[in-house]
């Protein structure tokens, strides 16, 4: 009995599914799958057909009665689904390792039992995640900076203004309230931004939320955004204080991001010089501002028509309407502040001690300003005319030369005109030093983006491996061809291949007259003299006259740079060499027996070309030893010369004092050009003689 009821037992229970094991009857094995469902249900499928499970989980066999073994079963089976949802509630959460946490490239290791709806959920929730931290560099960055950058603006413009204008504060009361706190929610936001805004640490960027929350409470910009946000705006609600918009005043204090986007505006600005004479015109909008509610403000507090300095009183008889007006208020205090920060004009003596106190404050801030802005726009206008004056530079030395060498004038018209075209279509940057200051990578990046597609447009390098093109790219060079230059001509030896940009060329006769073939954009020529190509006819000779007919713009791919990158691609090279075969042997340039005699393994032209560089590089040393022996043998020989001349000194000393005596004579001095004569003559002896090298 105990042997049968454990064998009625629940084997597995799972995630709310259950197999239960019923006992054989009548002899037959049957194995059932219970599952619940949401109305309770207990479904059996049978492998039989010939037990059948009632809607309410009831056995029956074919005579419809339920024996006592299955009711016992089926109550067992009940228990262990119910035991299986317990326990599966009260599962233990297993703990992700620490270290592979630490040290993982894409988020949380994954246990391998998880199944794929866990897997596809933490991914969801990783990008979730990595979506809520925005990187400085980010457009939407930019963008939210340009938002915030509104709301410091209209703080800095409309605090003090409100402030100090009264109508204006009370006119538009309504619309004072509701921007400010749409402002100060942007505010608010802001700090949100910055609380997900990623930094670099140690060259990656942190995506960790409490990292980005430590480091942005622990900077100075959150002591200055919470010291911002101060609601001071609760005094309103004091009777004897009242609405004051001077109480937003803190709110200033997030000026430095409007700064951070002036920046970033104009490092991608493609017009920063502009860029930087509208921001200062900015500033000094501003300060002029600021100045003007401040005369208003001491007016007010003077008595406006007091004095001749102060503002008008539009009260008085005398003085018209329109100076009650808030416009001619607001009008005429820029108008005075302007004169007296730029120094520029007249304005009213002061009268009172507060107001020549003011008036000194202006001047010196008039003086400092305008020191500013004849510096920043004198550094502005040098900037944007720099490349002018770089490239007129040049043309003017090129100018002197020619005048210096009497070149004729249609050769220096032809000159000038080349200028003037590099200039108008904005050619006349040295692409070579502008890239130079960029890191090799970069340099390639935007070497495949500007000439990757006219290398392509050749033929015999549309198979080549991509990293050949990659090195090709970095040493294609423009060139450009004023109309009627030449640019080979038939029988030259073929030093490099040419790539048309723009323009047009022509295939031309001896006689400069008959046009055989024309070239235009996507067109290239002399791509076989640089091949080398075994068994050609032509070796490196130009076979045609080549003369550009407009300003034509053309890449150039020298033959030595070609070589130096098939070094490392040796199977591109003989790529390379069969399509140039292929097309000497359409065009019959080419003889085959050479070529099989001249065609070797490739490894072995390889240490040919080293054999050949080895010897150029050993006649070089070899010419300059046989300079320095000549050197050698020169300096010995004078040597020796001198020796000589001491020697026989040293032997006839009273023949060489009568010689020189009868000089002296005859030329009135002593002086001899021989120095050892002019030692003799002197009275010094051979130790005290000077030595020479």
């Amino acid at each position: 009995m105990s042997a049968q009821n454990s064998r009625d037992r629940l084997v597995q229970a799972e995630e709310g599914e259950a197999t239960l094991v019923v006992p054989p009857v009548n002899g037959s094995a049957r194995e059932s799958a219970i599952s619940d469902h949401s109305d309770g249900a207990i479904t059996d499928v049978e492998n039989d057909g010939k037990n059948h499970v009632t809607a309410n989980g009831g056995e029956t066999d074919d005579d419809g009665l339920v024996p006592e073994n299955k009711r016992m079963g089926r109550i067992v089976g009940t228990l262990q689904v119910i035991k299986g949802w317990v326990t599966k509630e009260q599962e233990p959460i297993q703990r992700a390792d620490s270290f592979l946490e630490r040290f993982a490239m894409a988020g949380r290791q994954d246990e391998p039992g998880n199944n794929q709806d866990n897997s596809n959920q933490d991914k969801s929730t990783r990008k979730r995640k990595r979506l809520w931290v925005i990187e400085r560099s980010d457009a939407i960055y930019y963008r939210w900076l340009l938002v915030i950058s509104i709301a410091v603006l209209y703080n800095c413009y409309l605090i003090i203004a409100r402030a100090c204008f009264e109508e204006l504060q009370v006119n538009f009361a309504v619309w004072w309230w509701v921007l400010d706190y749409i402002f100060d929610i942007v505010y608010l936001c802001d700090m949100g931004v910055q609380l997900r805004t990623g930094y670099l640490e140690h060259g990656l960027l942190v995506t960790d939320s409490k990292k980005l929350r430590d480091h942005y409470i622990r900077s100075k910009t959150f002591i200055l955004d919470c010291l911002s946000m101060i609601p001071l705006d609760l005094l309103y609600l004091v009777p004897k204080i009242g609405v004051k918009s001077i109480l937003r005043l803190p709110r200033l204090l997030r000026f430095p991001r409007l700064l951070e986007f002036f920046d970033r505006t104009e490092t991608v600005s493609n017009f920063p010089n502009l860029f930087r004479v509208v921001n200062l015109l900015l500033y000094i909008f501003i300060i002029i501002h600021w100045n003007a509610c401040f005369y208003y403000a001491i007016s007010i507090k003077i008595g406006v028509g007091s004095d001749g300095w102060v503002y008008k009183n539009g009260s008085d008889p005398e003085v018209d309407d329109e100076w009650n007006d808030l416009s001619r208020k607001y009008i005429y205090s820029l108008y005075w502040s302007t004169l007296t920060l730029t120094t520029i004009g007249e304005t009213p003596t002061p009268e009172t001690d507060i107001e020549f106190l003011f008036v000194v404050l202006d001047f010196l801030a008039g003086v400092l300003i305008f020191a500013t802005i004849v510096g920043n726009v004198g550094s502005m206008i040098t900037n944007m005319n720099q490349s002018r004056a770089e490239f007129q530079s040049k043309m003017d030395g090129i100018k002197q030369y020619m005048n210096m060498r009497k070149v004729s004038r249609d050769l220096e018209a032809r000159v000038i005109r080349w200028f003037d075209y590099l200039w108008s279509h904005n050619k006349s940057l040295d692409e070579e030093t502008i890239l130079q200051s960029l890191p090799e990578k970069l340099r390639a990046e935007i070497a495949i983006h500007v000439h990757l597609d006219t290398l392509k447009r050749v033929s015999i390098f549309s198979d080549c491996d991509p990293g050949l093109l990659v090195e090709l790219v970095l040493k294609l060079k423009p060139q450009i061809f004023s109309p009627g230059d030449y640019v080979c001509r038939k029988g030259d030896i073929g030093r490099e291949m040419y790539i048309v940009k723009l323009g047009k060329l022509q295939v031309v006769g001896e006689d400069g007259k008959t046009v055989f073939a024309t070239l235009s954009e996507g067109s290239y020529f002399g791509e076989i003299s640089i091949l080398n190509v075994p068994g050609g006819l032509t070796g490196n000779r130009r076979t045609a006259n080549v003369r550009s007919v407009g300003y034509s713009d053309c890449f150039c791919l020298s033959k030595d740079d070609l070589l130096e990158a098939l070094k490392e691609y040796p199977e591109a090279r003989t790529i390379l060499e069969e399509k140039g075969r292929t097309i000497l042997m359409k065009d019959g340039l080419i003889d085959e027996e050479a070529a099989k005699r001249q065609n070797q393994d490739p490894t072995q032209q390889m240490a040919l070309e080293k054999i050949d560089r080895l010897e150029a590089n050993l006649n070089h040393i070899q010419s300059r030893f046989s300079r320095l022996v000549t050197e050698y043998s020169n300096s010995q020989m004078k040597l020796k010369q001198r020796l000589t001349r001491v020697e026989k000194k040293l032997k006839n000393p009273q023949k060489s004092y009568d010689s020189a005596s009868e000089r002296s004579r005859i030329t009135g001095h002593g002086y001899s050009d021989d120095p050892d004569r002019r030692d003799n003559l002197s009275g010094k002896s051979d130790n005290e003689r000077p030595k020479e090298d």
